[in-house]
């Protein structure tokens, strides 16, 4: 058999095989006088194998190993492997669909930010601390689905840890939905408006301790002095020029008050 014969017999592609030939899975044939491959029962054999094998999803270095009659492994063994990695996908699998579940939820009761999906630590503190109708607790929000999404998961997980105390808390979830809708009429406000520094107190006062160390981000200021973590990081700036001006002067002066430095006054 010419090998468009004997992929066709197999069910393989001409250029699979030839790419099993370059890995060393299936020996040359013999060449016919004219230059061409000469395949024979033997090699349907092994394409066969191979075939199975691979759809049983074994790589195609395992093949190989299965294959090669000095490899040291059974195929029972590389069975197994398989079996084990086969119940470790399963598992993600599983757990994946049981956050989506949990996801698809809170989004079918719209309770899940417009630019979701979100982990559902993060997705439980929505449903349960911000205000729907507060367009900067919406933005509030984005930047902690952009931290959600890039920060180390233990790091996230101690800030969802902070924010759930915050959020058990009747008095303090009250005092953040306050808080929420003075910024809100900040939006158009100038930034030396006299209600930017009474709300930068406020908002001092509702922050916890771990939430500065958490979104400081990492770089050579992490630490202020007293152990307090600053927010001179490019994030940092970032996070303030997405406010509007009385807005980010609020923050500014939350945050002077919180670290001790001039360097965010507004």
């Amino acid at each position: 058999m010419r090998i468009g014969e004997i992929a066709a017999a197999v069910g393989l592609t001409t250029r699979a095989i030839r790419h099993y030939h370059h890995l060393g899975l299936l020996p040359e044939p013999v060449r016919r006088p004219n230059g061409y491959r000469s395949y024979g029962l033997r090699e349907a054999i092994a394409l066969a194998r191979i075939r199975r094998l691979t759809e049983l999803g074994l790589g195609l270095d395992e093949v190989r190993d299965v294959l090669a009659d000095d490899a040291g492994r059974e195929l029972t063994e590389v069975l197994a492997e398989l079996d084990e990695d086969l119940a470790r996908q399963e598992a993600a699998v599983r757990e994946r669909r049981t956050r989506l579940a949990e996801l698809l939820q809170l989004s079918r009761q719209g309770l899940l930010p417009g630019d979701g999906p979100v982990s559902p630590g993060l997705a439980d503190l929505f449903a349960r601390l911000w205000p729907a109708d507060s367009a900067s607790a919406a933005k509030d929000l984005e930047h902690l689905a952009l931290f959600d999404a890039i920060a180390e998961p233990g790091l996230r997980e101690r800030l969802y840890a902070t924010l759930r105390e915050v959020a058990d808390d009747a008095g303090l979830s009250a005092r953040m939905r306050q808080v929420y809708a003075r910024l809100d009429d900040l939006a158009d406000a100038p930034a030396d408006d006299p209600r930017v520094v009474p709300l930068g107190e406020d908002l001092a006062g509702l922050v916890p301790d771990g939430i500065l160390a958490a979104l400081a981000g990492g770089g050579e200021d992490r630490e202020a002095p007293g152990g307090r973590a600053r927010l001179g990081t490019a994030f940092g700036d970032a996070f303030l020029d997405d406010f509007a001006p009385a807005q980010a002067a609020a923050v500014r002066h939350m945050l002077k008050l919180l670290t001790g430095t001039p360097r965010w006054s507004p």
